[in-house]
């Protein structure tokens, strides 16, 4: 099933009451709390309130949005510890965590092997807690381009480490559907925008041809598939609206 939702750092001006309430008025199901802002990383009291909130507004939480990297967070301040009480107080079923802080081709052996030791260790951890880890599929890291990203799941071999998923910028679709097809195993949810570039960004609508073919392959998973709209036009909470409306309009085609 796939389930539409928002990622919350979208709207980091708003409050995580406003949020809620917007979301539940765009007809979202879920939403993906950031770990910066709205559910900071170690606030337990904050992540509980905000999952109490959420739940009985009748949304789901799809994931909690931190903002550790592996092999780099714990020497720079941010413990795992922290990130994953949060995530138990505020419900979360997913963390989403970062490969690093180096894209794959800056990063050597030495490196890769230090971001897949530490991707262990928080997936043994998170797995204590019934929480599954998942990559940011992003640039500046390991998941970087899709070659990188399969090689690193696969040389971690850890059944409690996954990925989200989203379209590379700078890749067209074939090479986008090509990636997705080759990690579709491995990805627990997806990111969804439309844009040219961060400052560039398009009405939802206008990316159908491209959306699409990447729903349909999700939805043949037959698993649950949380996709969560981030970053609209203008910053604008009625351009998620009618972004909302029109990712649900596209599960219902594909569904």
């Amino acid at each position: 099933m796939l389930i539409p939702g928002l990622v919350s750092i979208t709207f980091r001006q708003l409050t995580p009451e406003e949020i809620i309430t917007l979301v539940a008025r765009a007809g979202g199901k879920a939403i993906e709390w950031g770990g910066d802002v709205h559910v900071p990383h170690g606030d337990v009291v904050t992540a509980e309130k905000v999952g109490k909130l959420t739940r009985e507004a009748g949304l789901a939480i799809s994931a909690y949005g931190s903002y550790y990297r592996t092999a780099v967070s714990e020497a720079d301040g941010l413990a795992f510890d922290d990130v994953l009480a949060s995530a138990v107080a505020l419900g979360a079923p997913i963390i989403r965590v970062w490969a690093g802080n180096k894209g794959s081709a800056e990063a050597d052996a030495a490196y890769r092997q230090a971001v897949i030791e530490d991707s262990r260790r928080i997936g043994d951890m998170a797995a204590a807690k019934g929480i599954k880890i998942a990559y940011e599929y992003h640039g500046n890291t390991l998941t970087d381009v899709d070659e990188s990203a399969l090689e690193l799941l696969a040389e971690i071999n850890h059944p409690n480490v996954g990925t989200f998923w989203q379209p590379h910028n700078e890749d067209d679709d074939p090479t986008r559907m090509a990636g997705l097809k080759a990690i579709i195993d491995q990805v627990v949810n997806a990111h969804v925008f439309f844009w040219e570039n961060y400052q560039t960004r398009f009405a939802l609508a206008d990316g159908k041809d491209m959306w699409l073919p990447y729903l349909k392959e999700l939805a043949a998973t037959g698993r649950d598939h949380y996709l969560c709209v981030e970053f609209v036009q203008n910053d604008e909470p009625e351009n998620y609206v009618r972004d909302a409306k029109t990712l649900q309009e596209w599960i219902d085609l594909v569904e």
